[in-house]
């Protein structure tokens, strides 16, 4: 019987990871967690309640207390729980009550996806393949504005870059768990290349590790 197949895919905003993880999830037939919904989550909740989202203290018992009926999806999308995401994963005792439940996800005999920043490096450091998904600021910022305005929402390309490299450096640069590529993480330029396209080389990545 094949071991389990665990697959870490990282990467910025917009990078195209969430896109890549649900394919290949689908394609190996894996449990797909998307990571940054248990972030929104908890912003989310923040918010609601009228926290104060930079107070470690007010925001570590969130997310303790988080559970899957927490994690809608559809109302967890978006560039404002996106950008209360990157707020409240800067805290270290967030992310340390986040983790048990991402290495409880990663660790089934099914074998598992999630996608996130810090999967290879910190939550499932010895996954079989891990994909670090990268673009430039200015084709990110693009993409999310081409899908904002799709959306009906008015908002300026100059905007959204200003904002892509806020969170860029809030994410790389924060003491616990910041957004870099592992040692062995492979790197994946999403800039120049077409939603298949980038299909197709992370499926050459995992298909040259399965045959190993």
């Amino acid at each position: 019987m094949a071991r389990p197949l665990v697959i870490a895919i990282d990467g910025p905003a917009a990078a195209g990871k969430g896109t890549l993880a649900k394919q290949l999830a689908a394609h190996y037939s894996l449990p797909y967690l998307d990571t940054g919904l248990l972030y929104r989550a908890v912003g989310r909740k923040a918010a609601a309640q009228g926290l104060d989202l930079d107070d470690p203290q007010a925001m570590e018992p969130l997310a303790r207390d988080l559970d899957t009926g927490d994690i809608d999806e559809g109302a967890l999308r978006g560039r404002e729980a996106g950008e209360l995401a990157s707020r409240v994963a800067a805290h270290e005792g967030v992310r340390r009550a986040l983790t048990a439940f991402q290495r409880d996800f990663a660790d089934r005999p099914t074998g598992a996806l999630l996608d996130g920043r810090d999967i290879g490096t910190v939550i499932c450091p010895n996954a079989d393949v891990k994909i670090f998904v990268v673009a430039s600021a200015e084709v990110r910022a693009r993409r999310r504005t081409d899908e904002l305005n799709a959306k009906g929402r008015a908002v300026v390309y100059e905007t959204i870059l200003e904002e892509v490299r806020q969170r860029d450096d809030r994410d790389s640069n924060r003491a616990v768990a910041p957004l870099k590529p592992a040692e062995d993480a492979h790197l994946l330029d999403t800039s120049e290349l077409s939603i298949e396209g980038v299909f197709r080389e992370a499926c050459r990545l995992i298909d040259a590790h399965i045959q190993t």
